[in-house]
């Protein structure tokens, strides 16, 4: 497989829950002085679901727009692929419960997963272009749904005041004759090494699976100065191996859609070459929404207008494991 991979994302849809915590009231609830919360991660506010939302209806509802905004149905769709970075159950994959709450539980649609945490969504548009490109199915339903505020940890203010919760979906197929769209470059890096600086080790949602785990132990729980520190060592020289002269690269580029760790890591891409002007920030208002940030940035920069049909832009970001990745495509 050689690139570029031709690529025609058709629809984008995204799904904020109604509920806004803001900055005072988690750190009334945390014990924090005013103002703690922005200082440190740059959030001022985020989404969080109630008790009757989980990850499927919000996927549904993100899907649903992005089928309209595509002028399809899921009629129309060959592959669901979740590409979300937490899961709703342990078992089953989330796919099958994203589609059984679309309404097609008995279509036969077949659904999978691609789990690479905050970089999952990017991960998912590799594989989606690779599958079409070989004709093993016509269009692509991507989608990232993602509920971190039901396995924070209270006691860590940073990574507790940091996570808001958001579904966001793509259609993606071909581009026809007349049509652009393709992904240039593409590249992930993982460092094992970083496996121990974000993590839930025992199960999801606070339900510990494991024999003599305790319950704290399935909550998240991350070092998150090591994780930047990380981020900038293995990040140094990534973007010229994505595209060697990345310098070249950057002046074609419309839009740098990063994932949306905290403001400090964001800003920190102006030292790999990237201009912070051309860079699209959701963070303060929706928290990092671990891996539908990446898909809920593209849809505000195509909403905005700072994305257009024709023009370059670029994916990138960082995950648990550690990983770093970056994807440039034509929108």
């Amino acid at each position: 497989m050689s690139y570029p991979l031709p690529l025609k994302i058709r629809g984008l849809g995204r799904y904020l829950p109604d509920r806004i915590v803001s900055n005072q009231e988690l750190e009334q609830r945390m014990g924090l002085a005013a103002g703690w919360i922005k200082k440190k991660t740059g959030v001022m506010q985020r989404r969080w679901v109630t008790a009757d939302m989980s990850a499927s209806t919000m996927a549904a509802k993100a899907a649903a727009e992005a089928l309209e905004n595509a002028c399809m149905t899921m009629d129309d769709v060959s592959l669901i692929l979740n590409a979300s970075g937490t899961c709703q159950r342990v078992i089953p994959d989330n796919a099958p419960l994203f589609q059984r709450e679309l309404g097609y539980g008995a279509s036969g649609i077949p659904g999978m997963s691609i789990h690479s945490t905050c970089l999952s969504f990017l991960s998912g548009i590799e594989v989606a272009a690779a599958l079409l490109a070989v004709g093993q199915y016509q269009s692509i339903l991507l989608i990232t749904s993602d509920i971190p505020s039901r396995g924070l940890n209270f006691n860590d203010p940073e990574s507790a005041s940091l996570f808001g919760d958001a579904a966001a979906a793509a259609v993606l197929s071909l581009p026809g004759p007349q049509e652009s769209g393709a992904i240039h470059a593409y590249r992930m890096e993982t460092y094992g090494e970083g496996a121990d600086l974000t993590t839930a080790n025992a199960g999801t949602g606070g339900y510990p699976y494991a024999d003599g785990s305790k319950p704290e132990e399935a909550l998240f729980k991350m070092d998150g100065k090591r994780v930047y520190r990380f981020a900038q060592k293995y990040g140094r020289g990534f973007l010229d191996r994505l595209a060697p002269g990345f310098a070249q690269e950057m002046q074609r580029i419309s839009a740098v859609i990063p994932h949306q760790s905290t403001l400090l890591g964001i800003h920190a891409l102006k030292n790999h070459g990237i201009d912070l002007e051309k860079v699209v920030i959701t963070l303060p208002d929706y928290g990092n929404c671990v891996a539908a940030s990446i898909p809920l940035t593209l849809y505000q920069a195509v909403k905005d207008g700072r994305l257009r049909r024709g023009e370059r832009f670029l994916l990138v970001g960082t995950g648990a494991g550690v990983s770093v990745a970056a994807a440039l495509l034509t929108y």
